[in-house]
């Protein structure tokens, strides 16, 4: 199954918000304008607002309000993503420069500033407080997460409880909040949004396991980055914990973490990487990446019948199975 063919019916709704995400990050400022489109071009899925379309399905869809909340969905990631580069020092992203290697990092920060900023404004004219509170709540979890992974960079005090909770504030309540918020702005019943934020809860935590897993698995080309960089970066995640059950990769994560500066530990982390592709440890991850995508399925199976309910199952699977 293709995403696009399981879309295509809101293939036009899509094309708007892509256009408006362009038009939103425009400014007198030709450097942050030129910093902004560089991040839109590298690309992206663009699942938050396609959940946001989704989610609107069910209830008052005519809203023209629905595609301002899903391109700032799409802009709080856009920024996040800036900061994230910046934080990890990283120079490639989806296979082109990130906006810090391209410019600098004062460039970068002030660029996801922007663009967060941008998102405010999209927002000013809803009335009523629930959808600014349930975003504000949201963006408030991110930046928790973003700087518990800050503080446990190149750190062995973690455990998968300490990763759970990290993606969930990270990952998952983005893409929760973007299929509640959908139901939300097109006044969808209260027991709709709920099982909506569910599904997008688990869909976050599967979706981000899988992005995990394939820092390991996949290619450079396909990561559009080198591959192991979480690791290298100094932050831990699913498959390198599981795989600490073999004392040899802790250790040499260990010692590179002590000293990420060393070449001969930098030399071993990448054996280590190779190690922990072909551990049991990947197949283990992907059963609790499968878990989490048969509670979002069970969510779901609660909504009315209709296209978008349909869509929404085949994006899960889509999910599930992605490669890249």
């Amino acid at each position: 199954m293709k995403l696009q063919s399981a879309l295509s019916y809101i293939s036009q709704d899509i094309q708007q918000i892509e256009k408006q995400i362009k038009e939103v990050t425009r400014t007198e400022s030709s450097m942050i304008q030129v910093a902004s489109h560089h991040l839109l071009e590298a690309g992206g899925k663009r699942i938050r607002p396609v959940f946001v379309l989704l989610s609107s399905k069910f209830g008052d869809d005519s809203q023209e309000n629905i595609i301002d909340v899903a391109v700032a969905l799409e802009l709080i990631h856009m920024a996040s993503l800036v900061h994230d580069d910046v934080i990890d020092h990283s120079t490639i992203r989806r296979g082109k420069p990130t906006v810090n290697a391209k410019w600098n990092n004062k460039t970068a920060m002030y660029t996801g500033d922007y663009v967060f900023a941008r998102t405010l404004e999209l927002l000013k004219p809803f009335e009523g407080n629930r959808l600014h509170n349930l975003l504000a709540n949201a963006i408030h979890e991110l930046c928790i997460g973003e700087i518990e992974q800050i503080r446990d960079k190149y750190s062995l005090d973690q455990n998968c409880f300490t990763y759970f909770k990290r993606i969930k504030r990270k990952t998952a309540l983005l893409i929760a909040t973007s299929t509640q918020l959908g139901a939300v702005a097109a006044n969808a019943s209260e027991n709709v949004q709920q099982h909506l934020f569910r599904y997008g809860y688990y869909i976050g935590m599967s979706y981000q396991i899988i992005d995990d897993i394939l820092d390991f698995t996949a290619t450079e080309k396909q990561l559009g980055k080198p591959v192991g960089s979480d690791l290298m970066n100094g932050n831990l995640t699913l498959p390198t914990l599981l795989a600490f059950k073999d004392l040899s990769i802790y250790e040499s994560v260990k010692a590179y973490f002590n000293n990420p500066a060393n070449d001969a530990y930098s030399a071993d982390i990448n054996e280590t990487i190779i190690k922990i592709r072909e551990s049991e440890a990947i197949e283990q991850a992907y059963q609790m990446s499968r878990k989490y995508l048969d509670k979002a399925l069970h969510e779901i199976s609660f909504l009315p019948d209709q296209r978008a309910k349909k869509s929404l199952k085949q994006i899960a699977n889509y999910l599930g199975k992605r490669q890249t």
